[in-house]
């Protein structure tokens, strides 16, 4: 069955829109700002309005549905790639990825920002804020780079 990554993206973006309405309306963290779990990890509120790490940061109306768009694009193409015979591990990442980005998407349409909120960081130093669907994106990548370096092109086609 070829179509299994779309049960995981939409698995991945039910998760992920759950988990940040427990944040928003459970935790209430946009009202608390941050919550020390760990010495290494708290919840912390933070309304990215860019891609990954804040780049490419939407400061407008405009900018921010472009860069919707743009996000969109990249989803419906990665969307198309799932359908092509590739293996399974592939596919596996293509879900991440498509699952992650939707959940980021209907943030971007619903709040005009991502809300990210898994913060990584080492007493003051902050390394990271993130959310589910950033997770599983970066998963994903990470699966997609490891079979292009470890000779994925040598894949067996699920059928």
């Amino acid at each position: 069955m070829r179509h299994w990554p779309y049960l995981l993206a939409l698995a991945l973006f039910v998760i992920d829109q759950l988990v940040k309405w427990w944040i928003i309306h459970g935790v209430e963290l946009a009202s608390r700002h941050t919550i020390p779990i760990l010495p290494f990890f708290s919840l912390t509120w933070v309304e990215n309005r860019g891609v990954s790490m804040g780049l490419l940061t939407a400061d407008s109306s405009l900018s921010r549905w472009l860069l919707t768009g743009l996000t969109a694009a990249i989803a419906a193409f990665v969307a198309y790639w799932a359908t092509r015979p590739i293996h399974w591990q592939e596919r596996l990442a293509l879900g991440l990825v498509l699952g992650g980005a939707l959940g980021n998407i209907l943030d971007r349409i619903r709040f005009g920002f991502v809300v990210d909120f898994v913060h990584l960081h080492i007493g003051e130093r902050s390394f990271y804020v993130f959310n589910v669907a950033d997770a599983a994106i970066s998963l994903g990548v990470v699966i997609l780079f490891t079979r292009a370096l470890m000779g994925g092109s040598e894949k067996k086609a699920e059928s």
